[in-house]
């Protein structure tokens, strides 16, 4: 029995001591890795909206936009170039999600959002509005986005919302539809024989 109990006592050994000094470093290393791709992130944000400093400034709404036709509240997520889904917009402040209380008048439609830039998108600037599955940083199921397409400057824009009533954006589709109009385009008369 003693025998055993020495065999027991010569098999034990200590813990291993925890090495502090590559712990901190491999921790340290691993801080400085993320603040850099953060900094390569912003860098990139900042020279997007230096690509896209020829878009003119957001126009503001008017004093008198007359009656209401539609209101709602909601989430605005970004804009995008028209038909480009991915094509992020930053310039002026249209990259920043933000609550959003939107406003269709005959006008246009205004949008306000805390602690953003507000616009207004006059109704002649108005093209479409649709809903979709998503845009740039933001996918929903089939018809979860309100996107509302319009002419800024000389770019068409899509912007997109998710009203917190998202049973009432088809509503929104019909009432921007019905406020653009039909589409009327120009007959092409290039080539034509008179």
């Amino acid at each position: 029995m003693t025998a055993d109990l020495y065999v027991l006592a010569a098999e034990k050994e200590s813990a291993e001591v925890t090495d502090w000094a590559a712990r901190i470093g491999w921790l340290v290393g691993l801080a400085v890795f993320v603040a850099f791709v953060y900094w390569l992130m912003r860098q990139g944000w900042k020279w997007r909206g230096t690509l896209q400093s020829d878009l003119p400034e957001l126009p503001a709404t008017p004093e008198d936009t007359g009656p209401v036709l539609l209101a709602a509240s909601g989430r605005y997520h970004g804009s995008t170039t028209a038909g480009h889904w991915l094509d992020r917009i930053v310039a002026h402040g249209l990259g920043t999600r933000s609550r959003a209380e939107l406003t269709l008048t005959a006008e246009g439609l205004d949008v306000v959002r805390p602690g953003a830039t507000d616009f207004f998108v006059p109704a002649d600037r108005l093209r479409e509005a649709r809903l979709d599955k998503g845009i740039a940083g933001k996918v929903l199921t089939e018809g979860g986005m309100l996107i509302v397409t319009w002419q800024h400057g000389e770019q068409e824009l899509d912007s997109g919302f998710r009203l917190d009533r998202a049973a009432g954006q088809a509503e929104w589709v019909d009432a921007v539809a019905a406020l653009v109009g039909p589409r009327t385009t120009e007959p092409n008369t290039e080539g034509a024989t008179p």
